[in-house]
């Protein structure tokens, strides 16, 4: 009895830290998870506006003091749907959106598979030489693109904006594609290769269903740079090939900017990419969480 009567205070003085320490780590999470909260909320305050604003009547969204209680309305949305021309530029900006990312997949999956499965000597070279076109401003290249375009008669088409959008958004393509391949186990490629699948099979039944969570993820990159752009298709556009961001800069005439019309308007163009991203958020989230853990 005398030794564990000795013990029981060594034992009570070794557990009594243990407490505070546990009500720092729950306090620490809890003061990480207001601030999380809150930088969300600063994040998606501008959006949260925006969306009201284009419930509001213009006087009302012009108005300063803002208006914060108001009668909700539609009419912004239905001048937006009801306006001559908004179809064409809701079409024109899918049509060059999913031809470019198409044809980014098509070429970057091979091209990544080149460099990460089976790479040749000074891949290193070649990567850092890819991505070094993204830190090429694009107004530096506008004018001979202008010139080349004009020349051969393709200004004020969507194929050249499709041309484009694919040559911005492949090195980007090809990287996230090569960290995806590189986290596929070679022991599955040698059992493929035993088995006798050519390299197609092997990169239509092997590959492709591994990394598809990040063909996913690379595909809606791509997709929300192509619909966002706006520099290319102000410059190479007119009537036949203009895109949602030239028709939100037609919200603001010399009359003045209707800023409840530009809100429903940026909604509507936003929504596009927000069906996408939460229909696609499952493979989204794999595919960027791909070699997060080993």
């Amino acid at each position: 009895m005398s030794t564990a009567t000795a013990d029981a205070p060594h034992r009570t003085r070794s557990a009594a830290p243990i407490r505070p320490r546990r009500a720092q780590g729950r306090t620490g999470g809890i003061l990480l998870t207001i601030l999380a909260w809150a930088a969300g909320l600063i994040f998606f305050a501008p959006v949260a506006w925006m969306v009201l604003t284009s419930f509001k009547q213009e006087s009302q969204a012009a108005s300063n003091p803002p208006t914060f209680f108001f009668t909700p309305t539609l009419d912004q949305y239905a001048s937006i749907i009801g306006s001559s021309g908004a179809g064409s530029y809701l079409l024109n900006s899918m049509i060059a959106t999913v031809g470019s990312t198409l044809l980014v997949l098509v070429l970057a999956v091979p091209a990544a598979y080149a460099v990460s499965i089976r790479p040749v000597k000074r891949t290193q070279d070649f990567l850092f030489f890819f991505i070094s076109t993204k830190m090429l401003p694009v107004v530096a290249v506008i004018m001979p693109i202008y010139v080349i375009a004009g020349q051969i008669r393709m200004l004020d088409n969507i194929l050249t904006l499709i041309v484009l959008y694919t040559a911005m958004n492949l090195p980007i393509a090809v990287w996230m594609m090569r960290s995806f391949f590189l986290e596929v186990p070679g022991e599955v490629l040698e059992a493929a290769s035993i088995d006798g699948a050519s390299l197609l099979r092997t990169m239509r039944t092997v590959l492709l269903p591994m990394v598809a969570p990040g063909v996913a993820a690379t595909a809606l990159i791509c997709v929300i740079f192509a619909w966002n752009e706006f520099f290319f298709a102000l410059n190479l556009t007119a009537a036949n090939a203009a895109t949602v961001p030239i028709f939100l800069m037609s919200t603001m005439t010399s009359e003045g900017q209707f800023l409840a019309r530009l809100s429903a308007a940026s909604v509507l163009a936003s929504l596009p990419v927000v069906l996408a991203g939460w229909i696609a958020q499952k493979q989204l989230v794999r595919g960027l969480s791909m070699g997060a853990v080993k």
